[in-house]
């Protein structure tokens, strides 16, 4: 196990493990929120350019899961964490999310669609909390920027 931070060149493995990974999200989030793909090669580049940072979980020489980190403003959000279906409940999830919360010199918050509840369970079995609707809201708008129609899923 190793867990490294992305070269330009692991772009296309990005790719292709989150859209691979979200493809969980289909069947749950409104059908007006689903892309296909889920996110286009341009998006991850764009997130990259706008300052996300993501790390990679090998295993013998083969990623299989990536998470980024994206300072904004006084806090450092964990962005865009996905691993390969068939590697998960094996702890890279975990280990990925460790791994940058050791990064992160500011408070941490992390954004999933609501009805992603195996998400929510994953953050919170690993000492992240929910927060209420009002707070959310205000959160989202002011270190996320999405649509108003994702806010409100």
């Amino acid at each position: 196990m190793m867990i490294q931070p992305c070269e330009p060149a692991d772009v296309p493995v990005i790719f292709e493990i989150i859209n691979e990974s979200a493809a969980a999200y289909k069947a749950v989030i409104p059908a007006d929120r689903w892309h296909e793909p889920y996110m286009p090669l341009t998006a991850v580049q764009s997130e990259i350019s706008k300052g996300v940072r993501f790390y990679r979980y090998s295993l013998n020489d083969h990623i299989v899961g990536v998470m980024g980190i994206q300072d904004v403003k006084d806090v450092t959000l964990i962005r865009h964490a996905y691993v390969r279906t068939q590697f998960r409940r094996h702890g890279v999830g975990r280990a990925l999310l460790e791994h940058l919360s050791q990064l992160a010199i500011r408070p941490i918050l992390i954004g999933t669609w609501k009805a992603a509840e195996w998400a929510i369970k994953f953050y919170e079995k690993n000492g992240f909390k929910l927060v209420d609707t009002k707070e959310k809201n205000r959160l989202l708008r002011t270190y996320w920027t999405i649509p108003e129609r994702q806010i409100d899923e």
